[in-house]
This record gives structure tokens, C-alpha cells and sequence, in this order.
């Protein structure tokens, strides 16, 4: 693990070296705020909860987590430079996870600092902080899902753009298959274990039944899988580059 902190300490500092923090930092600040205020409608609904805040974090997050996370690989592979740091003494499971950490981080960074929110709706009224503590576990652990496949992505392509893209398209599926409407329209037209299977798929589906207050173990354990999965897929991926 102390290669893996060494690796994390690099990115997290190469992060905000460049303006590529602060700008997402702010962005997301800025939005999360504008859509929970203006269309969540935090205030007029008179409730001391922050459910309509987080029900805007997965839409968020399709645009600024595979804006952090297309750079992982694709910039070292664009600049040769994922030749350099593989000949260092470090293994390619160690660099995709300090990789994938360091992006992690700058999400849990711009988490903790919608924290003023909180404290704004526990002055307002009297909130179920157990519930809001619960939301924002699911929300930290849905970002590294959605940054493992962004890790994926950025792992086939030396385009960032490309990157971009796939991963939002990828992410954008893993959502919305769990939206209700979606799901009664498959209902009527597929069977139904096909229709359950799908949606036990979706983001969406498991990060809403955190933000009920109840971490369920297979939610967490849902996003664990995914997070595996697509970092051990960004291995594979870049394993087989290398010896090309």
C-alpha cells in the first residue's frame, strides 16, 4: 500500500497543480446548489431534508466525474509517459488504484464542502441526520462506480474526449435503466425477472434506496462490485496495450 500512497499523493497533487480541480470543485458547488435551491426547491417545500439535493447528485455527476476521471489514462498514454511509470517499481493494479483514489478523493473533498447546506437545513428545522449521514455515504460510494468506469474508458482511448463521452454514455445507461417510467414500460413489454435483473443494474436504483436511510449491504456491496469490476477491467485493458 505505501507504492499505491505514493501514487495517490502524485495524482492528487498533479489534480490541483493544474486548474483541473477547482474548476470541477466549483462546478459542481455551483449546480448542486442552483438545481437543489431553484428546482429541488429546498426551501419552498418546507421540509428539513436534503431529498431533492441528492436526487440531482447521479445528473451531476454524468458530466463531472468523467470530466475528472478522462484523464486518468488517456493523457499518460497520449505522452508515452504510462511507459515511464510502469518502469518504476510498481505494478499496473497499484497505479490504476492510486490512480482511481486520487480522483475519489477530489470527489469526497467536494462532497465535505456541501457540508454549509447541512448545517443551513439543521438550523432551519429538524432533520433525519441518519438519513442525510446515509445519502451521503451513497453518494461517495456511487462516484467511485461511476469513476471506475471513467478509469475504463480513459483506459481504451488516448483521446480525452472520446473518454469523456464513452464515459457518459456508459454511466447515462447505468441510471436511467432504473428510473421508474423506464421500468414500467419493461414491465409491459418484457418478462418480468429480465425487468428485475436490469434494474438491479441501475445507479440510480441503488444509490435512491441509500438515500432512504437504510445502507443496505447489497446496495454497498453493488457498488463495491462495479468499482472492481471496471478497475479490473481498466487493468486488463492496459495490460494489453503494453505488451503491443
Amino acid at each position: 500500500m505505501k507504492t499505491v500512497r505514493i501514487i495517490l499523493r502524485r495524482e492528487l497533487a498533479s489534480y490541483f497543480v493544474t486548474p483541473i480541480a477547482y474548476v470541477v470543485l466549483v462546478v459542481f458547488l455551483f449546480f448542486m446548489n442552483l438545481l437543489g435551491f431553484w428546482l429541488g426547491q429546498l426551501y419552498e417545500r418546507e421540509q428539513a431534508d436534503l431529498q431533492p439535493y441528492f436526487g440531482f447528485f447521479p445528473w451531476l455527476y454524468l458530466f463531472l466525474i468523467p470530466a475528472l476521471s478522462m484523464r486518468l489514462w488517456s493523457e499518460e498514454r497520449r505522452n508515452g509517459s504510462i511507459e515511464l511509470l510502469l518502469t518504476q517499481p510498481v505494478t499496473l493494479w497499484q497505479a490504476v488504484l492510486g490512480k482511481f483514489l486520487a480522483a475519489w478523493l477530489v470527489v469526497g473533498i467536494a462532497l465535505v464542502l456541501t457540508f454549509p447546506v447541512w448545517l443551513t437545513i439543521n438550523y432551519l428545522g429538524n432533520p433525519d441526520n441518519g438519513t442525510i449521514v446515509a445519502s451521503y455515504i451513497g453518494a461517495f460510494v456511487m462516484a467511485a462506480g461511476f469513476l471506475a468506469v471513467g478509469s475504463f474508458t480513459s483506459s481504451i482511448t488516448k483521446n480525452q474526449l472520446i473518454a469523456f463521452l464513452a464515459s457518459g454514455v456508459i454511466c447515462f445507461l447505468l441510471v436511467i435503466v432504473g428510473f421508474p417510467w423506464l421500468t414500467t414500460w419493461f414491465r409491459d413489454h418484457l418478462p418480468l425477472w429480465l425487468v428485475d435483473g436490469v434494474t438491479s443494474l441501475s445507479f440510480y436504483t441503488h444509490f435512491v434506496n441509500i438515500t432512504k436511510g437504510v445502507l443496505d449491504l447489497r446496495d454497498l456491496l453493488y457498488f463495491a462490485l462495479v468499482t472492481i469490476f471496471f478497475l479490473l477491467a481498466s487493468t486488463v485493458v492496459l495490460d494489453a496495450r503494453k505488451s503491443k
